[in-house]
């Protein structure tokens, strides 16, 4: 199991969240997309989440700075089950 955090969430017009969680150095990543209704039952979005590490994909190299950054920022700013 590895923990990401939460770097990135953003919304489309269908009615779609798609979030991205990340290790803390930004080498790897798992992208979820989720409805607004479905987001709704399950409950809150949290801080963290820990997954199998195979559901994890690597990051492009060109994200890894920017990712490690929001990762390392989450992660010194909440604790894992914080709600976001």
């Amino acid at each position: 199991m590895t923990r990401l955090w939460l770097v990135e969430r953003s919304y489309d017009d269908r009615d779609l969240v798609s979030f991205t969680y990340a290790t803390v150095d930004g080498t790897h990543q798992l992208r979820k997309q989720l409805s607004m209704a479905l987001l709704r039952q399950r409950g809150p979005t949290t801080a963290a989440i820990e997954v199998d590490d195979e559901e994890l994909s690597a990051v492009d190299e060109t994200n890894q700075a920017q990712f490690a950054a929001e990762a390392q920022k989450m992660q010194s700013k909440h604790d894992p089950d914080d709600e976001i």
